[in-house]
């Protein structure tokens, strides 16, 4: 992939015209380390969301997803009833794709057991890698993997704890997304930042 351009910033992606959303996406979350619970479980509730689409179609459902699971309240998804996530399957703000609906509730369930357990998502998520983000120095995305030995590890313990839709390439993309790894480019104005 090309370095892209808005406002004369060289970006990994998101700088088509009429992409300033992703952008904006890009310059100010992706690759940034989260230690916020809430947004660590929106953001794994969206890479799940994503499974099989561009992360594109999933960025510009966003609005919907927060307005369908309760702004991503782990506590008040895992209580969402089967109607209310039957309901969703009608709701074109989301993907309407019953497995990947339910598995919200599934994961909430198993995401508020972390945290009792680690007393944060966060505290457990950031353990793999001792607190500190791994950053990758890539010339191109060719070069950067769909999942390694850390993303394997994580999605293995969260299969096993009984989350759903968190394989190892989608724990990879999560951990990109919440800034556990940081795989700008080279090229990219975040890359130092």
């Amino acid at each position: 992939m090309q370095a892209l351009e808005i406002n004369h910033k060289i970006r990994c992606f998101g700088g088509k015209p009429g992409q300033e959303f992703y952008a904006a996406y890009h310059d100010d979350e992706w690759g940034v380390p989260s230690h916020d619970d809430q947004h660590l479980f929106e953001m794994l509730i969206l890479e799940g969301a994503q499974a099989g689409l561009s992360w594109e179609t999933v960025l510009k459902k966003r609005e919907g997803y927060r307005k369908a699971f309760h702004n991503f309240d782990p506590a008040k998804v895992a209580i969402m009833s089967d109607e209310e996530l039957e309901s969703l399957r009608h709701n074109p703000e989301i993907i309407r794709n019953r497995l990947k609906i339910y598995a919200a509730r599934q994961n909430a369930q198993v995401y508020l057991r972390i945290q009792q357990e680690f007393g944060s998502f966060d505290r457990y998520l950031w353990g793999f890698v001792e607190g500190k983000p791994i950053i990758n120095h890539w010339k191109g995305f060719e070069d950067v993997p769909s999942c390694t030995p850390l993303s394997d590890a994580i999605s293995k313990d969260l299969k096993k704890r009984g989350m759903t839709f968190v394989g190892s390439t989608i724990i990879y993309a999560y951990l990109q997304a919440v800034g556990v790894v940081n795989d700008h480019k080279m090229t990219c104005w975040r890359y130092e930042r």
